[in-house]
């Protein structure tokens, strides 16, 4: 049984298409991943769904006995209400019962007429049987494991919303919608700003929750554990792919090659029929959609030469063995020890992910490598000559005025590389040729984490420094990115809760313990 429906559904702002004529179905209890570079339409189908916009065309029914639940990465939480008030609404039914349970209990104790004592017991046991049913003994359980996994502490949980930064206020979002039980969930990014310990406690709840969830997210490891079926929107069009994201890859192969192969036959077809044209009047106007059509054809089949352009770009960058050394750092604020006696070296070609609970230290440990926090004992000490690319760091001085295309090609590699080969990879990274001319303070906060991506790709420096690099990129530009990493001859240092990206290029990992103590291991 459907309880979302999209038929023959086209959207389009002003001229741009989304997508078009789309026929779909969310079935009851259906867990389905919506993928598709940024742009494609994945919050807009969201916005659909919700009523928040009208399709061009066609028409989006949604089962009016359901209740709709929507966790957005731009959390829409506010207010002076605490954390745990908040959560505490959402029960505001079962306080009710419990109350009532209790003027009960009180009046059995000195009401002695037996007739309205036997109406207070029905009436008692009628309350426990909602009680039951809604699991009302469990709801103050229910709340205070939510937000423990979700990383509140007691501090935390009674702050006003409206106080809270915007990761913090998105986790709040994210604790309420769990405790709600909607019967479908919409969830846009649930997974930025949650650790490791978060992440895999989320994939749990969703695991066993037995309603309908519909999930964009980057995070792959993530879509492979709570996904049965996965829709990807790709040249305006829904292509579906039953299983999770690693039945995704595999089944897009597949249907690659089989595109391929027609894509062989079909172009000869195409060639002959412009030899024959060439003999006829109509010739020029008639060769020329052949063309066009036979370059689309291309652009949908044949894969980026990712690797090849790459390789090429780094081919004579040349790396001391040893980047840097830290030797015995510590950390405190005021009587917390962050951390303690961290000691290791950053040899080229090493990829260092650091992971670790949220609050645990990581990213003080990346202000303290990058000299925006000094280290209360110890030292860190770069080779002569050595310098990194720290991402946020290029993100945040970003020269909103400056175009994409002059930003990145008047930087490190940029410089000396021909510009054609620069401009490929700003198109790797979804850049087209109208977005290169764009000024920088104009794109969205996903094409700007893009453009400082590029720039620390191509910076030329010996190590390059990322802190939670995935948050605010799609998988395609998380593929690229992962690609250059692989490939790069300098090293590699990065914290981040992406498990998949962490397993696909980590050599090395520096975990935080309880303590403030850092683990260090090879993998």
């Amino acid at each position: 049984m459907s309880v979302i429906r999209l038929e023959n559904v086209t959207k389009k702002y002003e001229d741009t298409l989304i997508f078009r004529d789309i026929y779909f179905r969310i079935n009851k209890g259906e867990r389905i991943g919506l993928i598709g570079r940024n742009g494609a339409g994945k919050s807009t189908v969201f916005k659909l769904i919700l009523g928040r916009e009208e399709p061009t065309a066609g028409k989006v029914e949604v089962d009016p006995k359901v209740k709709v639940s929507y966790f957005s990465q731009f959390s829409e939480l506010s207010g002076n209400r605490s954390v745990k008030q908040e959560l505490e609404l959402c029960y505001e039914h079962i306080w009710n019962i419990e109350r009532e349970l209790q003027e009960i209990g009180e009046k059995l104790g000195i009401i002695v007429d037996a007739d309205e004592m036997d109406q207070l017991l029905n009436r008692q046991a009628d309350l426990f049987e909602q009680m039951e049913h809604h699991n009302g003994w469990n709801a103050a359980v229910e709340i205070d494991t939510v937000l423990t996994k979700l990383g509140f502490d007691e501090q935390s949980r009674q702050q006003p919303v409206d106080q809270l930064s915007g990761g913090w206020r998105n986790r709040a979002a994210l604790a309420k919608m769990l405790i709600e039980l909607p019967d479908v969930v919409l969830l846009d990014e649930p997974t930025n700003f949650l650790d490791l310990e978060g992440l895999a406690w989320l994939e749990q709840w969703l695991n066993r929750f037995s309603g309908t969830m519909v999930l964009v997210s980057h995070d792959r490891q993530f879509i492979d554990r709570v996904v049965t079926r996965t829709i990807e929107i790709e040249n305006y069009h829904f292509q579906e792919y039953e299983g999770n994201y690693t039945d995704y890859i595999r089944k897009k192969k597949l249907r690659k090659k089989e595109l391929d192969r027609q894509f062989e036959w079909e172009e000869e077809l195409l060639l002959m029929e412009a030899e024959e044209i060439d003999n006829r009047s109509s010739r020029k106007s008639s060769k020329d959609r052949l063309s066009r059509k036979l370059a689309d054809m291309k652009k949908r089949v044949e894969p980026h030469p990712v690797n090849v352009l790459i390789t090429d770009i780094y081919e004579n960058l040349r790396f001391p063995d040893n980047l840097c050394t830290v030797d015995a750092i510590g950390k405190n604020y005021a009587e917390r020890v962050i951390f303690q006696n961290v000691s290791f070296d950053i040899q080229k070609e090493d990829r260092i992910a650091i992971i670790g609970a949220n609050g645990s230290g990581k990213s003080t440990l990346i202000k303290v490598l990058t000299g925006q926090e000094t280290a209360d004992s110890g030292s860190v000490q770069f080779s002569k000559g050595v310098s990194y690319a720290y991402f946020n760091r290029m993100w945040d001085e970003l020269d909103q005025k400056d175009t994409v295309s002059h930003a990145v090609n008047v930087y490190g590699l940029g410089l000396n590389a021909p510009r054609k080969k620069v401009n490929k990879f700003l198109s790797m990274l979804q850049f087209s040729e109208a977005d290169l001319q764009k000024v920088i303070g104009s794109l969205s906060g996903g094409q700007q984490a893009r453009v400082a991506l590029a720039k620390c790709l191509l910076s030329g420096a010996e190590l390059i420094i990322l802190d939670e690099p995935t948050n605010h990129l799609d998988l395609t530009s998380i593929q690229v990115m992962e690609q250059a990493l692989i490939h790069f001859p300098g090293a590699v240092l990065t914290v981040s809760h992406d498990r998949f990206f962490i397993d696909k290029i980590a050599t090395k990992l520096l975990t935080f313990e309880p303590g403030g103590v850092i683990s260090q291991q090879s993998v």
